[in-house]
């Protein structure tokens, strides 16, 4: 290169950002003692904002397209630099390019468990993740604000600052919103939601916008979630609880008859309820009404009552069935106490 080439090379007539980044926020234009062509061209793309700045102050701002960098277009520089009457020569100015887009999928967390007071487990410790979307909508205030002097600023440069502050925000929420343990997974939108108004004035201090914010997944401690497993079974088996009843006592005659000496074979068994001793009785009672009302046949008469058994003898013989191995200890149990109460001494 010859010395007449190098020499035209100080003077940009073009600046410009082809950003083939996808985490850059911020990028000034690397100067290297060079200086801006007089009616040079300034080419912002989509998704991007320039903004000059003239010895650490801020001037002027232009939006996506391609500008003539003349007096007219640059009225605050203009003023800063005291051009009152346009300028002729190169000048030297810091050009920042801004990246306006939207950055999608950035995370979120809870680093240390976040305590919860919940009406049913009491306290406790819960964990908490999602994803967020931001992006700058106030140039001028993201440059003031978070990029300084810094000539390249990337979303990880702000990521751990922005992760706390979501956090604390999260759980003050959480804490607001009193949702019990057992809906939080019902209420994600809602969370999600409520969250994300409660930092938009936050982020907005910033020059940014929390386009996005969702609650992925809370987690409970796992002796809770054990605990909420149990309770689910129990509630998917409370309406048919009933008909589950039924089917387990009809099961268990067919059993229960098969062992002469147990409780079937003893006239009324504990399988049967009470409900078929007293259709039982029901019937008999019926049957010796209308034998009264019939009559005995000429030369017979009713057969004499079986003498009361005292408690000593019911008990004696429940005793020998069970030795004898007749009956098992809950059936003797259950009959003990039926005599007993018979008795009076229930």
């Amino acid at each position: 290169m010859g010395l007449m080439d190098w020499g035209k090379a100080q003077f940009l007539d073009i600046l410009e950002w082809l950003d083939d980044s996808n985490d850059t926020l911020a990028w000034r234009f690397p100067m290297r003692g060079q200086e801006i062509q007089n009616g040079g061209q300034l080419v912002v793309r989509e998704s991007q904002e320039a903004v000059f700045v003239n010895e650490g102050q801020m001037a002027d701002v232009f939006k996506p397209g391609t500008h003539r960098l003349t007096t007219q277009n640059l009225p605050i520089l203009a003023t800063l630099k005291g051009w009152k009457y346009g300028f002729e020569s190169p000048f030297k100015s810091d050009v920042y390019f801004i990246s306006t887009k939207l950055y999608n999928d950035l995370k979120w967390g809870t680093s240390n468990p976040i305590m919860m007071r919940d009406a049913d487990f009491g306290m406790l410790r819960i964990r908490a993740f999602g994803i967020y979307s931001i992006k700058v909508v106030d140039s001028a205030t993201f440059l003031r604000q978070l990029v300084g002097t810094n000539g390249v600023y990337t979303v990880p440069d702000i990521s751990e600052q922005l992760r706390k502050t979501i956090m604390s925000r999260f759980t003050d929420v959480l804490g607001e919103a009193k949702v019990p343990a057992l809906d939080l997974a019902s209420k994600y939108d809602e969370l999600s939601d409520l969250v994300r108004q409660k930092l938009a004035e936050e982020f907005k201090t910033m020059g940014l916008e929390l386009s996005k914010f969702f609650v992925e997944n809370i987690s409970l401690p796992e002796e809770v979630e054990a605990m909420m497993d149990k309770r689910t079974g129990v509630g998917m088996m409370a309406p048919v609880m009933g008909a589950y009843t039924q089917m387990q006592v009809a099961d268990s005659i067919p059993l229960a008859a098969q062992n002469p000496g147990g409780v079937a074979g003893m006239g009324m068994g504990v399988g049967l309820g009470f409900g078929m001793g007293n259709m039982m009785g029901q019937q008999m009672a019926g049957s010796q009404q209308m034998m009264g009302q019939q009559g005995f046949p000429a030369g017979s008469a009713p057969a004499p009552a079986a003498p009361a058994k005292s408690l000593k003898e019911e008990l004696t013989e429940l005793k020998d069935l069970f030795d004898s191995q007749l009956i098992n200890q809950a059936e003797y149990d259950t009959q003990r106490g039926a005599i007993m109460k018979k008795h009076g001494m229930g």
